[in-house]
């Protein structure tokens, strides 16, 4: 199998879900998608299968429980993988990845391993957020370039696709970050192993449907790790640089 394969982790999505997928479906006709549920007591894994009956583009991958959206993806993209697929794209189930950005970040010019919907460059914009959630992404984003040195503008972006090559090139078994640290670690591994990364700018809508995932165990983790691979960052460059001094 070739194409491209939409991942959507679902956890009590069950009113924003069909809106997404409807949305899907019709920005970009052939791609198929996968619904990653973590077993949602709300159905939302119930309606998925209902749907993938009547539609052969959806398909669902039912998880144990509530395991994290870094272990959902990962188990999406082993999915994607082990059936071919050439493009693996993490979109949010709520609608605040509008199904219409879809066509521009797969068209993403040039050649590139990893594509983002971006947020933070030009042309890209947020919709309905308060400031203190503006001062929050564009601040971390900031951090993460100072730290890692990673010339990315929206590292913390979850609207993303991947080549099947550069996610096959990456040792996946070892990504233990969840939410916005996943995005981060995810960005930092594809530069890291050469990888070429791109920036399509999309707007963000806030979710008007269900509760936000958002909390501040998700924000310390990003926080401290980021901090952490900084730190070993800079301690493996001054070793290198004193190794070539010393040579």
């Amino acid at each position: 199998m070739s194409g491209t394969l939409v991942i959507i982790p679902t956890y009590n999505e069950r009113d924003s879900l069909p809106v997404q997928i409807d949305g899907v479906r019709a920005a970009a006709p052939d791609v198929d998608i996968l619904v990653a549920d973590d077993n949602s007591p709300d159905g939302t894994g119930e309606w998925a299968d209902a749907r993938a009956a009547e539609d052969s583009h959806v398909h669902v991958l039912h998880r144990p429980g509530k395991q994290g959206l870094g272990a959902a993806y990962l188990a999406g993209f082993a999915w994607g993988l082990e059936r071919g697929y050439d493009i693996l794209v993490e979109m949010d189930a709520d609608g605040s990845h509008r199904a219409q950005d879809l066509p521009d970040v797969l068209a993403a010019p040039g050649d590139w391993d990893l594509a983002i919907g971006s947020r933070w460059v030009k042309g890209g914009s947020v919709v309905n957020w308060p400031k203190h959630r503006l001062a929050l992404s564009t601040g971390a984003n900031t951090y993460v370039r100072l730290m890692l040195g990673l010339h990315v503008k929206d590292a913390t972006a979850g609207f993303r696709a991947y080549t099947a090559d550069v996610l096959r090139s990456l040792d996946l078994a070892t990504v233990e970050s969840q939410g916005y640290c996943f995005q981060i670690d995810m960005a930092w591994r594809v530069v890291k192993a050469g990888g070429t990364v791109v920036e399509v700018p999309i707007t963000f809508v806030e979710r008007e449907q269900g509760v936000s995932k958002m909390s501040g165990a998700i924000i310390r983790e990003a926080l401290v790790k980021t901090t952490v691979w900084g730190m070993k960052e800079r301690t493996a460059q001054v070793r290198r640089a004193f190794s070539r001094r010393t040579s």
